[in-house]
């Protein structure tokens, strides 16, 4: 089974992409969702959130505690539920949804990596419309993340994310179609 990771920046789309690769039968498991079951309290989230993307070391230390469970958690439905349940004839995907893949350097651990990417200004504009974030706090969170044009670079695939949905929707098809012949 092919081991396959999508990243990409904040609000680059990445669970959009998720959405449309779970309705093209791909199976995938969000980093994100695991910290949202190991920290289920949203309030907490937020409260969490402001102190660490002002303070590089709280985020260190949040990090050090969170990122080796969800490691675990990934490795484990890669290797465990994901083969019991992927068919036995065709291609076997297991995607794993992992915002800070290169941060941690967790991209040793697949065979393909896919980054999700979308200009600076549109990132920015979704945060503060969809997330209530202002400029400032929008800003802040980008700086603490590698620059997408960097993922990019990395990774195997990329998928631009700046137009409709309708247009990210055949660009993750194609990604699906790419993924047969490698």
């Amino acid at each position: 089974m092919k081991r396959i990771a999508l990243t990409g920046g904040i609000a680059c789309g990445k669970s959009l992409v998720a959405r449309y690769l779970n309705e093209l039968g791909v199976e995938t498991i969000d980093a994100d969702d695991i910290v949202h079951e190991i920290i289920p309290d949203p309030a907490e989230r937020k409260r969490i959130a402001a102190e660490v993307f002002v303070d590089p070391e709280k985020r260190k230390e949040l990090e050090a505690r969170l990122h080796p469970i969800v490691r675990e958690r990934i490795a484990n439905w890669l290797g465990g539920e994901l083969g019991d349940a992927a068919p036995e004839d065709g291609p076997r995907y297991g995607v794993a949804i992992i915002p800070l893949l290169f941060e941690t350097h967790w991209d040793a651990d697949y065979d393909i990596i896919c980054a999700v990417v979308s200009a600076r200004e549109t990132q920015i504009a979704r945060m503060m419309t969809t997330r209530g974030y202002s400029r400032e706090e929008a800003e802040a969170r980008l700086a603490a993340q590698m620059p997408v044009s960097e993922k990019a670079e990395k990774s195997h695939y990329v998928i631009t994310n700046d137009g409709t949905a309708e247009e990210l929707k055949l660009k993750v098809a194609a990604f699906v179609d790419w993924l047969k012949t490698h």
